[in-house]
């Protein structure tokens, strides 16, 4: 029985490597469905278009759509919180799972687990790092919270952070600021932003003599603002500061890869734009960073450099793990290029529409490179959990509302199986909110 499957290097779009991956290598072990001969011959006939020129294409974008098993009772618009994952990653889960079942602690321990090393290789490919610098987890809070936690910090030290960061990454600062003494000093952005000068002065101009860590969100969850992290990281590391980056939105939403970014320390998780299986992601250490960082579960030796110290988490889900490969062959056959160019044109297909309704606010930019699939709505004097009833009950359609420091709207988060005809529905919704009187 083959267990794992290899994918080739590199962040190559699926035409192009098509002799190393192929759409056979994503669907081994599986009968070929319909869905994916439309895909194939979608690929084909499609192989000249820019990423650009495809990012409009519907139908190229409708067979995406059908590699996934959404309801369509329900438009899913909330793919920043879990996305879904493709049938083929369901069904290789499902598989591992139905096999660790025959014998757990032999498939599992001596089966299954032999998988990880080749896993940690091509989520190194992805990352653009080495393999020994990545630490498979559940999720960006677990890693993020490894790094927050294991940082040998004392009282007084101070730690730069943004009031617009996750809460569990806030919290978890929260605590070793009661428990170690540290200093937590607080930037306040002023959201959107289209001035990466202004984006980066707020960490810089926080920076002291006593600061040791900055912790930067690569892409704010509330409403898609990106921020400049490597000017950030740059002027960090000139003034000998560590560089902590939430990537929790930003992996395999858009391309870049983690040593670009200057980070030290990046956590992310996998079941959001990678539409991997639920509960998995990663942390990644730069290499000479490893020892000095303490595991979160403990290891036998806590100042080991070898990455795998932070992997101690007991008896895992390994079926869920496994699975992530064909997550990364998946992204791959649809491209990165390709993939982040949809991702963007989905966000400003619905902003460009709503833009003009009265009373119609935006929360985010359109511009590429100051976001891409996340965006921000709200209604000029009404409170965003109305509009998000309102989107739910009339419409099914499935969105959050946001209400944190001062952004304040409902976040519409696309994948790349959501149709513009679908978006057309969000926009005729937001019209009639808008122009409703209550």
């Amino acid at each position: 029985m083959k267990i794992f499957t290899m994918v080739s290097s590199g962040r190559r779009s699926f035409l192009t490597g098509m002799g190393k991956i192929g759409l056979g290598s994503v669907l081994a072990a599986f009968t070929q469905p319909v869905w994916s001969r439309e895909l194939e011959r979608n690929l084909q006939r499609f192989s000249n278009s820019s990423p650009g020129q495809l990012a409009g294409e519907e139908d190229f974008w409708y067979a995406i759509q059908q590699a996934y098993t959404v309801s369509p009772t329900l438009i899913n618009l909330n793919n920043g919180g879990v996305s879904p994952s493709p049938k083929v990653v369901q069904d290789a889960m499902k598989r591992y799972h139905d096999l660790s079942n025959e014998g757990p602690s032999y498939y599992m321990w001596r089966i299954l687990d032999q998988g990880r090393e080749p896993l940690r290789k091509n989520l190194a490919t992805l990352a653009g790092c080495l393999p020994d610098e990545i630490a498979i987890h559940r999720n960006a809070s677990e890693a993020l919270e490894t790094v927050i936690f294991g940082l040998p910090l004392k009282a007084g030290d101070e730690v730069v952070l943004s009031k617009q960061d996750y809460p569990n990454m806030i919290n978890a600062w929260k605590q070793r600021e009661q428990r170690d003494g540290i200093k937590l000093v607080w930037v306040n952005l002023d959201l959107p932003s289209e001035d990466n000068n202004y984006l980066a002065a707020q960490f810089k101009n926080a920076f002291t003599a006593k600061t040791k860590v900055v912790h930067i969100t690569h892409i704010i969850n509330w409403n898609g603002q990106i921020l400049p992290v490597r000017t950030i990281a740059d002027a960090a590391h000139a003034r000998g500061i560590e560089v902590l980056v939430d990537g929790a939105h930003s992996f395999a939403h858009f391309q870049f890869t983690i040593p670009e970014l200057g980070a030290d320390y990046f956590g992310t998780s996998l079941h959001k734009w990678l539409s991997a299986c639920i509960g998995s992601g990663f942390l990644y250490v730069k290499k000479d960073k490893i020892a000095n960082l303490y595991p979160l579960f403990a290891a036998g030796d806590p100042h080991s450099a070898d990455i795998r110290k932070f992997e101690n988490l007991g008896t895992r889900p390994f079926f869920i793990e496994q699975a992530i490969g064909k997550a990364i062959e998946f992204h791959q056959m649809i491209g990165a290029e390709r993939k982040e160019q949809r991702l963007l044109y989905l966000k400003n297909y619905w902003m460009n529409k709503v833009k003009d309704i009265p009373g119609v606010q935006l929360g985010t930019s359109m511009k590429h490179g100051f976001g891409c699939a996340i965006g921000l709505v709200s209604v000029k004097d009404r409170k965003p959990a109305a509009l998000e009833e309102h989107l739910l009950s009339k419409y099914r359609i499935h969105t959050v509302a946001i209400e944190w420091e001062n952004i304040k709207g409902v976040r519409i988060t696309p994948h790349v199986y959501i149709t513009t005809q679908q978006l057309d529905i969000l926009v005729d919704a937001i019209r009639d909110f808008a122009t409703k009187k209550f």
